[in-house]
């Protein structure tokens, strides 16, 4: 259960200032707007002995109500600007499509495995944070083998990656309310109650958002009434290129995430889809980098987070900082992960050319080895090749054959057409010479 914060009372806030006026606590606020603390969290705080919980919180709320920036009028829905936004949103401008463009941190010829890489995080991830059950070993073969999703849970996390895809394929294609619908489509296909329900809005006031746990209703979206005034307001504002206030483009991707989420437009797959047009409108806006942020993944591991993010802000009049200020340190936690992950696959790279002194192997051969080495029941396909390396069906047969000719690795049928291939005979006595 979320506490309701006091509303701001301005004869006590102006005699409180009054009486401290050689004692302002301005840097204490300053230091809780740099986090957008609630009001929880400042009501358990350690504080000088002439301050009250509730005299701070009306000085919070002041200096947040001078900064306030109105997003969508309808709803009320505003936010204050921070400092720490600002210095977030400037470090994503100068990383996120600047200095990592170069090769000497995601060379041309592995910008295409990472990607790939990047999207089956985003696509597991976003479908297990609305409950798709599989572990992530399983989706990911799923997904590099094609092969055909066996249960709703793979239904979802294909939908997802299929719904990323065809996002980077249309990034600079202006949002309509069709695409918003085939976009949901996409996502929510053969996963419904009913399936006719994906790619159309809500029809009835029949949604509700519970506590998982508790089953308490946490969130009732406003009347489907209200979706074809959303609908055209969204797309504006997704589309808009020089508005009156300046937002910037970051903090704006964030705002599209929570009025997907707020309105409720679906009958199911609303964060899905919010999610994928807050991606959709990062690439939009030139943050290329984003296609290799797993930014799902820091969500579904911060979930409670996410959810008292949208819980504060509809408990505190509509104030979305604590929406931004979460999502913004999810992206840092995001790129900071980015950089650890292509760290740790240029040490795998340098570690499998130890199989270059077999001599006469390319660069994914190399990669093949070092992979059966590592997890030697290991069995791989030609499909499998074809998506882990990005290369075409003929590149991949032949990369495999030459290493089976060398009885590295062993040719088995999995049925009339289909071949696998696992550790060969002489692997074992070879890799043991290096």
């Amino acid at each position: 259960m979320i506490e309701s914060p006091p509303k701001i009372n301005f004869k006590r806030l102006n005699k409180f200032l009054l009486e401290n006026k050689n004692n302002n606590p301005r840097a204490l606020v300053n230091k809780i707007n740099e986090k957008y603390e609630y009001w929880s969290d400042i009501k358990y705080k350690k504080l000088p002995a002439n301050i009250t919980p509730e005299q701070l919180w009306d000085y919070v709320k002041y200096s947040r109500m001078m900064n306030s920036i109105i997003v969508w009028k309808k709803y009320n829905i505003q936010f204050s600007n921070t400092t720490q936004m600002s210095r977030l949103c400037h470090q994503f401008d100068m990383n996120f499509g600047g200095s990592w463009g170069s090769d000497s941190l995601i060379s041309e010829k592995n910008k295409e495995q990472y990607l790939i890489s990047s999207l089956m995080e985003e696509a597991i991830s976003s479908s297990q944070i609305e409950g798709a059950s599989t572990t992530k070993k399983v989706a990911k073969e799923m997904l590099r083998k094609s092969i055909s999703p066996k249960n709703i849970s793979q239904q979802m996390i294909l939908n997802n990656y299929q719904t990323i895809q065809f996002i980077t394929e249309h990034k600079d294609t202006p949002l309509s309310e069709d695409l918003l619908l085939h976009i949901h489509k996409l996502m929510t296909n053969k996963t419904l109650d009913n399936n006719e329900d994906a790619g159309k809005f809500r029809t009835k006031n029949n949604v509700i958002v519970e506590n998982g746990i508790t089953h308490e209703v946490v969130h009732t979206p406003p009347s489907y009434k209200d979706l074809p005034e959303f609908s055209k307001s969204i797309c504006d504002f997704f589309n808009e290129d020089n508005s009156q206030i300046f937002i910037h483009p970051v903090i704006r991707g964030i705002i599209i995430h929570f009025m997907i989420a707020y309105m409720h437009p679906f009958v199911d797959g609303n964060g899905r889809t919010a999610r994928a047009l807050f991606y959709w409108y990062m690439l939009k806006q030139g943050y290329w980098l984003t296609e290799y942020l797993s930014i799902s993944r820091i969500i579904s591991k911060s979930k409670r987070s996410y959810e008292k993010a949208y819980l504060y802000t509809e408990e505190d009049e509509m104030d979305l900082g604590y929406f931004v200020t979460y999502n913004l340190r999810v992206l840092n936690t995001a790129f900071l992960d980015l950089q650890h992950y292509i760290n740790r696959k240029s040490e795998n790279k340098i570690k499998a050319s130890i199989f270059y002194t077999l001599g006469n192997l390319n660069e994914r051969q190399a990669d093949i080895l070092k992979l059966v080495s590592d997890t030697p029941k290991i069995m791989l396909t030609i499909k499998e090749l074809q998506n882990r390396f990005v290369i075409t069906h003929a590149t991949a047969k032949s990369d495999i054959i030459k290493l089976v000719k060398r009885n590295l690795i062993k040719e088995i049928p999995l049925n009339k057409v289909k071949k696998g291939y696992i550790k060969g005979d002489k692997f074992d006595e070879t890799i043991n010479t290096l």
